[in-house]
């Protein structure tokens, strides 16, 4: 019986039997499950506990032997060691173990042996490219002996290969011949991959194939293109062969990246290239099975994007359980659905990838997993979109005073379209790019109403509404506008708190100024300010409806008198329940009154019948009276305090008689009349129904109406052909114009020359258009001879004639000519 003679590291090797920390590790092989590939850290300074790689050398009935993949040395192991059913473990299978000492011997051993794949173990480093060499002596059949691994023996067969001008001898077996090549002969030319054991560096010929068979076709997909060549991924193996453009059968112009091919292989300056190139049917190449059940599992390690090393493609792992116990899987950069940020720890699911050309496993379309939350312990938070853009966003956040910038990448569901308002749950982490930055990541869509961005207390509280919050938009102001105001009673102090229209609990019941209302008190969680919520009208205040005329109307705002002509009201066109285009000065309007700011304005106003609001009575007694304007109205000297103005009654001879009298809008008898102090005018007068009191109505200028021509027209205001101030022309405005009369340039126009109080210009009112064309002579001749004869029938033009076009007249008359 021969003695195997021990390997040369058991004669330097001299045991430190008084150390402690030389001791045997006898594992749990549950502890082992439970973390395979971990670095297990040292009890003793100095004495690391670090995994290996291995292969199963030598069986026995009760221990076997381990050959080390990484260096040169044979360990042994006890069957007890090994974590499975050691039946089934059979030689040259892939071990990962420990190495620790015998502590009666203190020779190595290795413990916690458990199998792994084998595509994750290799003794050697194989080139990737391939050489041409000639077979000097062919390779037998050896039969196992002992328990050897088989091919161990010296029944190798002789590649010879010319390399830099040096003849090389490199050793072979029958299992290094590829399984779809014929077995070489002695004389025959071949093609062979050079391996180096890692372990002592001795070489070998890998993966030899007749030059023959080496003819024929191979296919893979086109991965990179350059000027005039390009790299093809093959189907094979792992590995990119050259091409150049000319061996492609077809137009070079429609070979694209991706593309599936067909090639063979020749070898040119010692390295192989692909040739005779043809383009395949897309999908006829597939390098990897994809299982279709998804596994859940827990990453260990992330992929870090800035490692572009292609030995590290795969240099994330995620460990998943298995019926046999835990097992890592690599997994690329390219392998996540999608582009959430994961991290380690997360809880993932996702499928297992087969490589057809190495039987490499990966884990692809990896996705992060809810569960996550759960069990790291992750801080969340919530909030609302505000803004979206071309793939980012912002969030309004529930828990702090911030809108959170965030990627369309980062959500979890890659169907979900995003929408302003939806609600929002994610974690803040800080911007890569920009550490000051903090970014939204890992967001998840919620249900509406799942978001709170207030602590309503339970208490209930009565108050007044003592201002209205806006109902237009500001966009100088916050996104809930202006607030309004309620005042209430709490503990025998007067407290007031803001609220804003969305806090009202019927939209359509929106609470007034003076309506009594009941609420809850919110605390905003970002800020700690408090306001009322759930706003719920419980009184109306009746007596609050006022009445009144339209005195004043702007662009997009008025005023109105009230019923007793005693003040003016603010008013926007917004406040008004129809058709602004419909209002008309001296309107009779019912509306409420509210303060937004500093100011009382009105609000809900309506539109009256005409004659709702009682006229007064006109005082037959007093006749037709004439007199001068003493006081203008506010609308037409603004820095007055008194609303109405005064009219001051006069005889025939120019003195004053009786008190003066005041009056309004509704006391002129044209309302866009622009009356100033010191203007001659006809009146009446009449009594209030009310209290009694007089006041001037129907109220008319005695002015000398001016002549010109209109100059041009710039949207709502013009210009005309008079001087009242030196080399300046007249200004008027489309809103003193009588019957809505449409202007022109070239216009003929009479009008009242007016003087404003304030800035001292003079402008155009009461503007009348006259005819477009003057009469004939004929006809004024005529008219000088009509005597007026009151007794006699008149006719009075109602409507001006219109044409067929709506235009003015008839069209000049067209001779109609017969069809020849």
């Amino acid at each position: 019986m021969s003695v195997k003679k021990p390997s040369p590291q058991w004669k330097k090797f001299q045991p430190p039997v008084q150390d402690p920390a030389i001791i045997p590790i006898h594992q749990n092989p549950s502890v082992i499950n439970m973390n395979v590939n971990a670095e297990m850290q040292p009890t003793t300074p100095g004495f690391p506990r670090v995994r290996e790689t291995g292969l199963i050398d030598k069986k026995q009935h009760s221990y076997g032997f381990i050959q080390c993949c990484d260096r040169d040395a044979r360990l042994f192991f006890h069957f007890s060691e090994y974590n499975g059913n050691v039946e089934t473990l059979k030689i040259g299978e892939a071990v990962e173990f420990q190495m620790s000492y015998d502590r009666r011997t203190g020779k190595p051993v290795a413990v916690g042996v458990v199998k792994i794949d084998p595509s994750m173990v290799s003794p050697e480093i194989v080139n990737d490219e391939k050489v041409q060499g000639t077979i000097v002596q062919e390779a037998k059949l050896v039969k196992q002996k002992n328990g050897t691994i088989p091919g161990t023996q010296d029944g190798l067969g002789r590649v010879t290969y010319v390399h830099n001008g040096e003849c090389f001898f490199l050793p072979y077996g029958l299992e290094d011949v590829v399984s779809n090549s014929t077995t070489p002969k002695s004389g025959e030319d071949v093609l062979f991959q050079i391996a180096t054991d890692k372990r002592d560096g001795k070489i070998r010929a890998r993966n030899v194939e007749s030059l023959e068979s080496a003819t024929h076709r191979y296919a893979g997909v086109v991965c990179s293109m350059k000027d005039t060549f390009g790299f093809i991924e093959r189907a094979d193996i792992v590995k990119e062969i050259f091409f150049h453009y000319s061996e492609f059968k077809g137009d070079i112009g429609e070979l694209i990246l991706g593309d599936d091919v067909s090639f063979g292989i020749q070898i040119r300056n010692n390295k192989e290239v692909a040739v005779e190139i043809e383009r395949l049917p897309e999908g006829t190449v597939i390098f990897e099975d994809i299982a279709v059940e998804m596994v859940k599992g827990k990453i260990l390690k992330m992929v870090k994007s800035t490692n572009r090393r292609p030995s590290e493609a795969l240099a994330g792992r995620i460990m998943y359980e298995t019926p046999k116990g835990l097992i890592e899987i690599p997994f690329g950069e390219k392998d996540q659905r999608g582009e959430c940020t994961l991290l380690q720890g997360d809880t993932v699911e996702f499928q297992i990838a087969t490589d057809r050309r190495d039987k490499l496993q990966r884990a692809t379309n990896i996705a992060l997993l809810e569960d996550t939350f759960e069990y790291s312990g992750e801080i969340r938070e919530t909030g609302m979109i505000a803004a979206l853009k071309d793939g980012y966003g912002f969030i309004y956040c529930a828990d702090r005073d911030a809108r959170m910038f965030f990627h369309f990448s980062e959500f979890l569901d890659l169907t979900y379209s995003p929408r302003l308002q939806d609600e929002l749950q994610f974690t803040v982490d800080q911007d890569a790019s920009e550490p000051s930055r903090q970014v939204a990541t890992r967001i998840k869509h919620l249900a509406k109403g799942s978001v709170s961005f207030v602590n309503v207390l339970p208490a209930v509280y009565i108050g007044t509404i003592d201002k209205e919050p806006s109902t237009h938009k500001n966009q100088g102001k916050t996104k809930d506008g202006e607030p309004g105001n309620i005042i209430y009673d709490y503990e025998g102090t007067i407290q007031q708190i803001p609220y804003y229209l969305k806090d009202v609990t019927d939209q359509n019941n929106l609470p007034h100024f003076g309506d009594k209302v009941d609420f809850q008190i919110g605390e905003i969680k970002s800020t700690a300010k408090k306001q009322a919520v759930k706003v719920r009208v419980v009184l109306r205040n009746i007596a609050g409806r006022c009445h009144g005329y339209i005195a004043t109307l702007k662009e997009n705002y008025g005023f109105i008198e009230t019923a007793d002509h005693e003040k003016e009201v603010f008013f926007h066109f917004s406040s008004f329940t129809g058709d602004t285009n419909d209002l008309e000065l001296g309107d009779e309007m019912e509306y409420t009154l509210a303060r937004k700011s500093s100011k009382v304005s009105a609000e809900n106003i309506r539109k009256l019948p005409r004659g709702t609001i009682p006229s007064d009575e006109i005082v037959s007694d007093k006749g037709t009276l004439q007199g001068r304007i003493i006081r203008p109205m506010r609308i037409v000297n603004t820095e007055q305090e008194e609303y109405c103005g005064l009219v001051q009654a006069m005889d025939d001879d120019g003195n004053d008689i009786d008190d003066p009298y005041p009056y309004g809008i509704t006391s002129l008898a044209d309302k866009r009349d622009f009356l100033q102090k010191d203007d001659v005018v006809r009146f009446q007068v009449a009594c209030s129904k009310k209290d009694g009191s007089l006041r001037a109505i129907n109220i008319g200028a005695l002015r000398k109406f001016i002549r010109a021509k209109v100059d041009s027209v710039k949207g709502q205001y013009g210009f005309i052909h008079f001087e009242a101030e030196e080399g300046k022309k007249l200004f008027f405005h489309m809103t003193e114009v009588h019957d809505s009369a449409v202007i022109q340039p070239g216009d003929e126009v009479e009008f009242v020359l007016v003087q404003n109080q304030r800035n001292g210009k003079y402008s155009a009112c009461s503007l009348r258009k006259i005819t477009d064309t003057r009469r004939p002579e004929r006809l004024l001749s005529r008219l000088k001879s009509i005597t007026d004869d009151s007794t006699a029938y008149k006719v009075i033009i109602v409507r001006n004639p219109r044409g067929p076009d709506a235009g003015k007249g008839f069209q000049p008359r067209t001779l109609w000519k017969p069809v020849s």
